[in-house]
């Protein structure tokens, strides 16, 4: 059982960034301090990268570890609610995170995963 209702639950869900989170604008910050050009969540490359370096062939992308299920990581867990979903979901996310890396890395882009969690 949930500790929140269905209403709160979905409020909160709802108020979850997919771009420009608050990681993601503490990197974009630094590359811009270190007069780094880049594009953001460039399309036409293999899972969509939070931030491209297009001169360096480097995409970045910028993980949360709730969604991305990142190995050993205590702060991914499985809600309780509505488990055998939850655990389909996530584990897609981490398979198409894995495929997008392949790809990219076959067409000779150098990969950075910034593992992000709360409290960082």
């Amino acid at each position: 059982m949930d500790r929140i209702s269905i209403e709160r639950r979905r409020a909160n869900m709802r108020r979850i960034r997919s771009e420009d989170t608050a990681p993601e604008l503490i990197v974009r910050r630094l590359l811009r301090q270190l007069r780094v050009g880049y594009r953001l969540h460039v399309g036409d490359l293999p899972g969509r990268p939070d931030i491209v370096v297009r001169r360096r062939k480097v995409a970045i992308f910028v993980h949360g570890c709730f969604w991305h299920r990142h190995e050993g990581c205590a702060r991914a867990f499985a809600p309780a609610t509505r488990a055998d979903w939850w655990k389909q979901k996530l584990d897609r996310n981490v398979e198409r995170d894995a495929r997008a890396r392949e790809m990219l890395n076959n067409l000779g882009w150098r990969v950075c995963v910034m593992v992000v969690s709360r409290g960082w």
